[in-house]
């Protein structure tokens, strides 16, 4: 199971009622008290307690991480452990053995490492993101209605459309509407003027409604006309 950043910052993952410690096979069921050395704590207080005491918390436990899981050399490791101790450059320097300038030079490194990290989770958060279809070029305002993945365009698609390519009804939904115009569309050549009685021909091609599909195609902006409506053109 794939755990999440909050996950890592707990120590542990919630599922289903149950917290499951990241590091070990704890568990704690939600609903039920356990002792605590002299007291009593809810299943969540308990599992904090555990993190605690047997993998030295959340943070010292994602510090001591393999570096194939956590990325960070044994230096780094050691400098990370001393700064959760809240610790100045001068102790750390003294500790290590090496020169204040070279603790300061750490924390820039691993500041740039924590931009690095936000930015690779910002790219593959968007990656795994279903990816929505670009609004046609004319589209008078980008809101919920061009919100529109392939999945949604191809359902809508089969719904309203016989295998000859006829709109069975017009829908009545906004963005069942935009696909459906997007499809309509299709039938005009970019590079062309039309008249229109081109127009309507070819729409009659489609539905029997050509007037309303015409009127959609200029307001929705896949369309448009001189003001004396004797010429038609996609808007590419």
């Amino acid at each position: 199971m794939d755990e999440t950043i909050e996950d890592y910052q707990n120590g542990y993952r919630y599922q289903a009622g149950i917290f499951s410690c990241l590091y070990c096979k704890q568990q704690y069921e939600e609903g039920y008290i356990y002792p605590i050395d002299d007291k009593q704590a809810v299943a969540q207080r308990a599992m904090i307690h555990h993190l605690n005491t047997e993998h030295a918390g959340a943070l010292g436990s994602l510090i001591a991480q393999r570096k194939e899981i956590s990325g960070l050399s044994e230096i780094q490791q050691e400098i990370l452990e001393l700064f959760a101790r809240k610790l100045s450059d001068s102790v750390i320097a003294q500790r290590m053995g090496i020169s204040t300038s070279t603790v300061r030079n750490h924390r820039f490194k691993l500041r740039e490492k924590e931009k690095q990290a936000k930015v690779f989770l910002s790219i593959m958060s968007l990656l795994n993101e279903e990816p929505f279809i670009p609004p046609h070029r004319g589209a008078r305002m980008i809101d919920e209605r061009y919100h529109i993945t392939p999945e949604e365009r191809n359902k809508v698609l089969a719904t309203y459309f016989t295998e000859e390519g006829r709109l069975t009804s017009l829908p009545s939904k906004e963005k069942r509407k935009v696909i459906v115009l997007t499809k309509i569309v299709e039938r005009f050549d970019t590079s062309k003027n039309y008249s229109e009685a081109a127009v309507n021909e070819i729409l009659q091609l489609v539905n029997e409604d050509f007037v309303t599909l015409r009127r959609y195609l200029i307001e929705y902006g896949f369309m448009n006309r001189t003001k004396d409506g004797q010429s038609y053109w996609v808007v590419d």
